[in-house]
């Protein structure tokens, strides 16, 4: 059998103690993370309501609940390879970092310049043609 080697474009990039595979100029990855920021402010909004006149063991079970849809979302995003509680080694999204953002935050914050370049790759390949 013959073996073709294809130039995809996906970057591997080491993120806590995994590796997250994408394409960062890939316009599908940008579609894909327009909709889930609506869905993921979505689930935190929904999370914040309930959990306004909740106990502390049902805001527990509400942030457990919001984080596995939210990395749900994110494994969406970046394709299905992409286990985001592997990554992140269990924690949970909303959680507060030592920094005191929320760790949702922190990714973001960390990945933006990735998808920055690789917007920037697209659209000088587009303007080029």
């Amino acid at each position: 059998m013959k073996k073709i080697k294809l130039d995809t474009g996906i970057t591997a990039v080491a993120l806590g103690s995994g590796t997250l595979r994408f394409h960062p100029a890939d316009p599908n990855l940008y579609v894909r993370f327009q909709e889930a920021v609506e869905k993921l402010q979505a689930v935190e909004a929904e999370m914040v309501a309930k959990a306004a006149d909740a106990s502390g063991e049902t805001v527990a079970r509400l942030l457990f609940d919001a984080d596995r849809q939210m990395k749900e979302l994110l494994s969406w995003v970046f394709g299905p390879g992409n286990d985001f509680d592997a990554l992140l080694d269990g924690v949970n999204l909303l959680a507060v970092a030592a920094n005191g953002e929320r760790v949702v935050t922190n990714l973001f914050a960390a990945l933006e310049p990735l998808l920055v370049e690789g917007a920037q790759k697209c659209a000088a390949s587009m303007a080029g043609k």
